[in-house]
């Protein structure tokens, strides 16, 4: 059964799937002051079961032992016209790519502020790509292997024993890897 934790009268309401309870309440509090409703779930099967008209669903890429990425085709089955946000601490590349591949509307890492997820529920005009600032970012050597890791991890559907093998790896390691945070750039 899905949990309220913010509720008023307002027309626009939302849709939060993630397993922090604290955090649900903290956004909550930033919707409402927004005059925003955000119902939230603690997993996928208490989303699927919630019957409201929504304006944008924020799904956590990590849900405890599951995955969001699991979960979106799901929900745009159930709700084929509401827009999804994919938010994650644990962002990279391939988990961004295979977010959107799979029908998410935007990815963002955490922490975003209300405002921030609020703007990725609107359509975005595409700007020439004159500005020559996305062609002079170059990311670390320890940021592209954070990404490749990650990639690696999908390709092998989340099993660390079987990337780890890709990887020519112990699973150990691989599983201390990923326990950090990724790297900033």
């Amino acid at each position: 059964m899905p949990i309220t934790v913010s509720r008023s009268a307002k027309t626009r309401h939302f849709l939060l799937i993630d397993d922090n309870a604290t955090f649900a309440q903290l956004l909550s509090r930033g919707f409402a002051r927004r005059e925003f409703s955000l119902l939230w779930a603690e997993d996928g099967r208490a989303a699927l079961a919630i019957t409201e008209s929504l304006q944008g669903i924020i799904l956590d890429l990590n849900l405890g032992d599951a995955s969001g990425l699991q979960l979106l085709p799901s929900l745009l089955e159930h709700f084929p016209q509401v827009p999804i946000v994919v938010l994650t601490g644990y962002a990279s590349i391939s988990t961004a790519v295979s977010a959107i591949k799979l029908g998410a509307t935007q990815y963002l890492p955490k922490p975003a502020d209300v405002d921030t997820i609020l703007a990725a529920f609107e359509p975005v005009a595409v700007e020439a790509a004159s500005s020559p600032d996305w062609v002079a970012f170059q990311p670390s050597v320890r940021k592209q292997s954070w990404e490749y890791v990650q990639f690696v991890l999908q390709q092998h559907q989340g099993n660390i024993s079987a990337a780890a093998r890709a990887l020519n790896m112990h699973r150990r390691t691989l599983q201390r890897i990923l326990q950090k945070k990724p790297a900033a750039q």
